[in-house]
C-alpha cells in the first residue's frame, strides 16, 4: 500500500534530490528491538524523505531475533523508495538517519533502537567496503521476505534470478513472524 495514502502526513510530491541518476526503486529494510519500537519505525520512515519519495511501507511485523536470540523481540518493516541517489548515498544517509535517532553499536547483531539496511537497489548488484547489496542474508530472513512480498512480491533478487515471493516460499520454518 502506497504510504502517502495510507498515512497521509507526507508530500506527494517530495523531492527526489536527482543526482542526474535515472530514478531506481531501493527497498529498505527498518527493524527495532529497543524503547518504543512502532515510534522508532514511524520516525525513521519519516526521515526516509531524505533520500527520496517514500513509495510504499509494509506492515510492521514482529519478529524474533535470529542471530542472538537472547534479546528483545523486534518490529520489522519494508519501504520501498524511489531515488536518484547512488547506493553508497543511501547507505550514508541510512547511517545519518540511524545516528541522528541515538544507535549505538555496542554488539554486532546486539539490540538497537533502529536498523536499517538496503535490501535491493534496483537491480543492481554492489560489492564494496562496506556495502553489499542485494543484501547477502536477504534470502534467508523471514523478517526480511514477509514485508517485502507484501509491497513489491515481483521485485527480483539480481543474483539468485528470484522473486521475493519465490524466496519466501522457499524458506524452510522456523523463524517466527507475525503481522501486527
Amino acid at each position: 500500500m502506497v504510504w502517502q495514502e495510507r498515512q497521509g502526513f507526507l508530500d506527494s510530491n517530495v523531492d527526489t534530490r536527482d543526482t542526474g541518476l535515472v530514478a531506481e526503486i531501493a527497498y529498505l529494510s527498518l527493524g527495532s528491538n529497543l524503547g518504543d519500537r512502532a515510534a522508532n519505525l514511524r520516525d525513521a520512515i519519516v526521515q526516509l524523505e531524505e533520500l527520496g519519495r517514500v513509495r510504499a511501507i509494509s506492515g510492521f511485523y514482529e519478529t524474533q531475533p535470529v542471530d542472538m536470540p537472547d534479546q528483545p523481540w523486534f518490529l520489522n518493516c519494508v519501504v520501498a523508495v524511489e531515488t536518484g541517489k547512488t547506493a553508497r548515498q543511501l547507505l550514508q544517509l541510512a547511517l545519518k538517519i540511524e545516528a541522528g535517532m541515538g544507535r549505538l553499536r555496542m554488539r554486532n547483531k546486539g539490540a538497537r533502537n533502529i536498523d536499517i539496511d538496503i535490501v535491493l537497489y534496483g537491480d543492481h548488484v554492489v560489492n564494496e567496503p562496506g556495502l553489499n547489496i542485494p543484501h547477502p542474508e536477504m534470502h534467508k530472513r523471514r523478517f526480511v521476505l514477509g514485508p517485502l512480498v507484501e509491497i513489491a512480491p515481483e521485485a527480483q533478487h539480481p543474483e539468485l534470478g528470484k522473486s521475493a515471493q519465490e524466496l519466501l516460499g522457499e524458506l524452510p520454518t522456523g523463524q517466527v513472524v507475525r503481522r501486527l
